[in-house]
């Protein structure tokens, strides 16, 4: 969506708070917000609100402040969500949809500022795909271990020796991270998505070709690293080395949990992005 088409639709934007509904704060309900963002099901809709949920718990976000469950008059599920978790939403759901584009340009509309917005969600997809990246980390970890590597850290290493055709070590040095620390905490998103596909891959690879063996597994995630790493070259002409050093994404969730924090408690002016009127 173009800045112009952001303008268009703004232009457009309706009430959104007219749909809210009051229980000392206000709050809107999942099946009325997935009428407004062209749902025609609640169970389409749930995969929407799970993923806002998971955004959540990646910022250490109070998930039952933004998002419960309750049951409507005839008994069915419902959920009541915050104006941030309704942002939430918008801006994961499927933007195909034409009521999904409005809906965002409400939201952009009332930032104090476009580019406010685009770090803010900059910031949350980021969380979100290193919250992912650990996901798959603990689970490719039991499938090496079931598969017969004994030594994880030498697997882990083949992975990022063929994406960055070097060491964790090496790359820790020319990218001056403390050693301690995981690279991953100082990537962008782009390098971040290419990390998970080459973990999600490799798992693949291993559980459809039934690998076995700690030497087998290690070029196993060579080779799927050196794979990510040609299609990374081939598409943005970019080593994966070469990409910008992110700021700390631990100094990340933070700012962005105290800002949350704050607007909840009516410290900070309205920005519709965060959640300052809680349910």
């Amino acid at each position: 969506m173009t800045i112009n088409d952001i303008k268009d639709l703004a232009s457009q934007a309706f009430d959104f708070d007219s749909y809210s509904r009051q229980n000392g704060d206000a709050y809107w309900l999942a099946t009325e917000l997935m009428q407004l963002l062209g749902y025609s099901s609640l169970p389409s809709f749930r995969k929407v609100v799970n993923k806002a949920t998971i955004v959540m718990q990646n910022l250490d976000i109070d998930i039952a402040a933004n998002i419960s469950q309750v049951r409507n008059e005839d008994s069915s599920i419902d959920y009541k969500l915050s104006r941030f978790a309704c942002y939430l939403c918008a801006m994961n759901a499927d933007v195909r949809k034409k009521e999904v584009s409005q809906i965002q340009a409400y939201f952009i509309a009332y930032t104090e500022a476009f580019t406010k917005w685009i770090e803010h969600e900059k910031a949350i997809e980021r969380v979100y795909i290193r919250g992912e990246i650990s996901e798959h980390e603990r689970q490719i970890s039991g499938v090496a271990k079931q598969a017969g590597v004994h030594n994880y850290a030498f697997f882990q290493n083949a992975g990022y020796r063929g994406l960055y055709n070097m060491t964790i070590n090496k790359l820790r040095l020319i990218k001056d991270i403390p050693d301690k620390r995981s690279p991953l905490d100082f990537m962008d998103t782009t390098e971040l998505a290419a990390n998970l596909f080459r973990i999600t891959q490799t798992e693949e690879r291993i559980k459809n070709q039934n690998l076995k063996g700690q030497s087998t597994l290690e070029k196993a995630a060579e080779t799927v690293g050196k794979d990510v790493r040609a299609l990374m070259l081939k598409n943005g002409g970019t080593a994966p080395e070469d990409l910008p050093v992110a700021d700390d994404i631990r100094a990340v969730k933070k700012k962005h949990k105290t800002n949350t924090q704050e607007n909840a408690e009516g410290q900070v002016g309205s920005d519709p992005f965060l959640p300052y009127q809680t349910i």
